[in-house]
């Protein structure tokens, strides 16, 4: 980005202005995926925004320049300039930890309420709202499984009754961290089997009795709130299961579209399909045309795109938030069937070239949209 860039920004037909926003360390370094704001400043640039990151410490609406940062290619460094105000703020602060601070929240209320910005993206998603804002929609309702916020022990002993195979989550986890499954089996002389996920495996605990299991559970927990979760058990290939990873982002018209599918398969000792907990990436339509039919397969397919974009809009609706991205995780079971797990409004990057070029093309697409141009 040159100054002429910038002092173009000044006259009413210049580019319009994008940051991203994120938040600075003590030493005042900015966190986050810096390779993907790089992606996003030079695919921005080329369709025509001035494009920088913005920590949430340095955004000011009094002031007319922020202190942003640029990256700079010949030194591969970056570089803290004063930038115009922008037009378009993306949401990417890394963590809950930083989103949840009152002043952060206060500033992000502020840009949602300033008529010269549009924010998107302004929250984290929490697991047990967004299956609330989902029941109220009966569309979306269909690709539910049963939930529950675990508040006591009552609650996971009525689910075990009507599912014998549960998966406890973290309302605000994140790539599987703290997920737990439990199978039971009432016949057993263990007839409580309980699995918690690890960094990279699995540890398993056999219990006699549920007072046992409960308190196996409590001590994980540690009162982070939880959900339980009806367990779906997942398509395999080559017994290892797997599941669909959806980008839907909006499009240049402002529309839910999905910009990729892609699916992740558990690694032998993971109850999760997540990479960093031990999963890999694999194509889709190979790992349902093994577990199905390559008929079979684009079907699903369908049902699964169609199920995201449908999820999507519902969120949207319901949160009451502008929202211009998400993943989602959808499990397909033996049957065939579409299940909605988890959507995240700061999607990781996808690993799949395809998926990835478009997805940094569509995020300014929307900018577009957003600015009126």
């Amino acid at each position: 980005m040159t100054d002429t860039a910038l002092e173009l920004h000044q006259l009413s037909s210049g580019p319009k202005v994008f940051a991203i926003l994120t938040s600075s360390d003590e030493a005042g370094h900015i966190r986050g995926n810096r390779q993907n704001f790089i992606d996003l400043i030079k695919v921005g640039t080329q369709m025509g925004f001035i494009v920088y990151v913005l920590p949430v410490e340095k955004l000011s609406l009094r002031h007319s320049q922020q202190q942003g940062y640029v990256y700079n290619r010949s030194s591969k460094s970056w570089q803290r300039r004063l930038m115009p105000f922008p037009d378009v703020i993306y949401n990417r602060i890394p963590n809950r930890e930083i989103e949840r601070t009152e002043k952060v929240r206060k500033k992000l209320k502020a840009c949602q309420r300033d008529s010269r910005i549009t924010i998107f993206n302004p929250y984290f998603f929490n697991k047990w709202e967004l299956f609330k804002w989902l029941k109220a929609s009966p569309l979306a309702k269909a690709y539910l499984p049963s939930t529950r916020r675990l508040t006591s022990p009552i609650i996971l002993e009525r689910m075990l009754e009507r599912y014998p195979f549960l998966y406890l989550k973290p309302e605000s986890g994140k790539a599987g961290k703290g997920i737990m499954t439990i199978s039971y089996k009432p016949d057993s002389s263990l007839p409580y089997r309980l699995n918690i996920q690890e960094r990279m495996t699995s540890t398993t605990y056999n219990c006699v009795t549920f007072k046992k299991l409960w308190s196996r559970i409590s001590e994980e927990m540690d009162q982070t709130p939880y959900i339980v979760q009806q367990g779906i058990r997942l398509a395999t290939y080559r017994n290892h299961k797997f599941d669909l990873r959806a980008l839907i982002q909006k499009n240049i018209s402002g529309q839910w579209e999905i910009t990729g599918l892609g699916a992740r398969v558990a690694g032998s000792t993971s109850i999760t399909t997540h990479v960093p907990r031990g999963g890999r990436i694999d194509d889709p339509v190979k790992l349902l045309s093994y577990a199905f039919s390559a008929k079979d397969s684009h079907i699903i397919v369908e049902k699964a795109s169609k199920a995201a974009v449908i999820i999507a809009s519902q969120i949207e609706k319901q949160s009451k938030y502008r929202l211009g991205e998400m993943s989602m995780d959808i499990g397909v079971d033996t049957n065939g069937n579409v299940w909605f797990f988890e959507a995240n409004s700061k999607p990781m990057k996808f690993d799949e070239p395809h998926i990835r070029q478009k997805s940094l093309q569509r995020i300014f697409q929307y900018g577009h949209y957003l600015v009126g141009s």
